[in-house]
């Protein structure tokens, strides 16, 4: 037995040893084949060798790393930036554990530029590779909704939806709007612009995302002074009133230095185990945008690491790429960087260091905007930590659950002798009910066949009208081992056996009953974890309960009354809205029930509830 994993161990090295030397992606897996980290190396058998070398000096993580490697995998590319790039994909795709992830707090907004014969001008949080160009994130709404307005004011640009065509445009389709006559909007849907034009006013715009607007005012005001020379005085003063919209809006932008240039400068700060990276973004000089990421920083991972990450992930996603780059320290691999950047931005890209100047304190002010940043993120994450009950930490641990189980669902089954045989699912969000969450199901199946209904109503869940809904961190059941494996054979069937935590929760010992045949856990009485388990499935019971007794209580009304001649299933259902119950019916004279349903009928149901 002791052999098998050194024989392992020996196969892997030998596998090593056949890499070819050339540039490209590795990937190591561990026992379990699951992804555990992606990189990129000029040369795949020097790089992967250096994990085996036990001479070699490495970090915590490293040597963590080291120690779950069970498999290699590589991917050949034929330079080292496509290795960065398939590498970046890769860690996207896969989200490996020992690799640096970029996170932030928020899903920021974009503009988007469509890509139409008539583009569209529009606020998106999505990203979609279709052609069309992006600006942004923007991290200020406020902001935002200003630029696009004024954007909006500056260039008469169409804001409907129709799918405009040079032949749909010819053929007649369409009709002006509001927007035409209140003069937001030049008229492409009928012609009154050429493509030509209107794409002429789209590049504009896309200066002004991009933040070359000195240009743009040239050309403006060239523009005014040859049509006021021509006596076109009237399209000149429309030209004139765009011209100050833009210089108002430049005159807002913050100047940065006076040489109108491009460049990003980006920054780190660092707290315990916690870093943030800012990226301020300068375009003719102004400060047009800023970006930040969270990033985990333990100990062994140096500043050069964390912006290292930082610049390579940012930028493969960018278009807009600027004329230099400012870093607070050198990088390891800054000659790939700048190699792989000047071949996206068809231009030189520079990629500085600065010590003294202008350009150090926009450094330093980066730096202070990253520390700001930082130590609101963790304020912030310190007041949330504060607001968890002790139950739900304690549930995390008692359970052994990866993620602090901050939304709970419970699911029960309620039947009388297999009717009416219905389920309910409740919510708990950090420990208390969300009860605008709560669902109840009426299942389609029938009989008494516990196991089909958990199997029913997990899979409606997760497939039908409730799928968009977040996953939960904990699946409780109501039930056994049965029950539990019924729910776990449809969540295989949709694969999401593995995406969140699932126990069972059984009455006669208050055992918690876990998946894939693990032993159950017996928790003490007085145990927080136990109550919290047992509020979420009385709660679950409760609600299935009520549903099951007002389905039933109105079938029996319905079969009460549907037993008098003259009453059908429709009638009856009217009466029962209009009196509540049959006790509420029998109170009613021959006169409130003829309001309904007419003076004959009223009398047959009065006197068959009056024998």
């Amino acid at each position: 037995m002791s052999e098998e994993p050194e024989t392992r161990h020996e196969q892997l090295l030998s596998k090593v040893a056949q890499l070819p030397s050339l540039p490209g992606v590795y990937l190591h897996r561990d026992a379990e084949g699951t992804i555990i980290y992606v990189g990129k190396a000029k040369s795949l058998r020097n790089r992967v060798k250096a994990y085996f070398q036990d001479a070699r000096h490495v970090d915590a993580k490293t040597k963590a790393l080291k120690k779950n490697i069970a498999d290699v995998e590589v991917i050949v590319t034929d330079t080292e930036a496509e290795a960065l790039l398939l590498e970046n994909n890769l860690i996207k795709e896969h989200q490996p554990k020992y690799n640096i992830l970029l996170k932030d707090d928020k899903s920021y907004p974009y503009i988007r530029i469509t890509k139409e014969e008539f583009p569209r001008v529009l606020k998106t949080r999505h990203v979609v590779r279709d052609g069309s160009k992006y600006f942004g994130p923007y991290t200020d709404g406020t902001y935002l909704f200003y630029l696009l307005k004024t954007l909006r004011s500056i260039f008469p640009l169409r804001t409907c939806d129709l799918p405009l065509t040079e032949s749909t445009i010819a053929q007649g389709k369409y009709q002006l709007c509001l927007e035409y006559h209140i003069k937001r909007c030049d008229g492409p849907c009928v012609g009154l612009i050429s493509r030509e034009q209107y794409n002429a006013y789209i590049k504009q715009v896309q200066q002004v995302l991009s933040g070359k607007t000195r240009d743009l005012e040239k050309q403006m005001e060239e523009k005014m002074m040859e049509l006021a020379e021509e006596l076109r005085f009237e399209e000149a003063a429309i030209i004139r009133q765009r011209l100050l919209k833009l210089r108002e809006y430049t005159a807002k932008q913050k100047v940065m230095n006076s040489d109108a240039s491009d460049r990003d400068v980006i920054a780190l700060s660092r707290i315990g185990k916690d870093a943030c990276t800012v990226i301020l973004t300068i375009r003719d000089g102004n400060l047009v945008g800023k970006r930040h990421f969270f990033l985990p920083a333990e100990s062994s991972i140096s500043d050069a690491e964390l912006i290292q990450t930082t610049v390579e992930r940012w930028y493969i996603d960018q278009d807009q790429i600027p004329d230099e780059i400012l870093l607070p320290i050198e990088l390891p691999e800054v000659a790939l960087l700048t190699e792989y950047l000047g071949t996206r931005a068809h231009h030189a890209v520079g990629i500085t260091v600065p010590v003294i100047g202008d350009k150090k304190k926009l450094i330093g002010m980066a730096e202070t905007n990253a520390e700001y940043l930082l130590r609101e993120h963790l304020m912030q994450q310190a007041q949330r930590d504060q607001s968890i009950p002790k139950d739900l930490l304690s549930l995390q641990k008692d359970l052994q659950l990866e993620a602090l189980p901050r939304r709970i669902e419970c699911y029960d089954n309620s039947h009388m002798q297999g009717d009416e045989y219905v389920s309910s699912m409740v919510v708990f969000i950090d420990g208390k009910p969300r009860k605008s969450e709560y669902r109840t199901f009426r299942l389609k199946q029938e009989g008494n066949d516990d196991f089909e209904a958990m199997r029913e109503v997990i899979r409606r869940r997760f497939t039908g009208s409730l799928k968009d809904t977040p996953l939960p961190d904990l699946c409780i059941i109501d039930g056994g081992k049965g029950q539990v494996s019924a729910a776990m054979e449809s969540l295989h069937a949709i694969d999401l056996a593995d995406r969140f935590a699932v126990v069972g929760l059984a009455k006669k010992l208050e055992e918690i009953i876990l998946p894939h045949g693990e032993d159950s856990i017996i928790l003490p009485r007085t145990s927080g974890s136990l109550r919290m388990l047992q509020r979420a499935r009385d709660e679950a019971h409760r609600v299935a309960i009520t549903y099951h007794r007002k389905l039933r209580d109105k079938r029996t009304l319905q079969t009460e009354l549907t037993s008098i001649p003259g009453v059908g299933v429709k009638t009856s259902t009217t009466l029962l809205i209009r009196f509540g119950s049959v006790d509420g019916l029998r109170l009613a004279s021959v006169e409130q029930i003829a309001d309904v349903v007419g003076q004959s009928l009223a009398q047959r149901i009065y006197h068959h509830l009056h024998p």
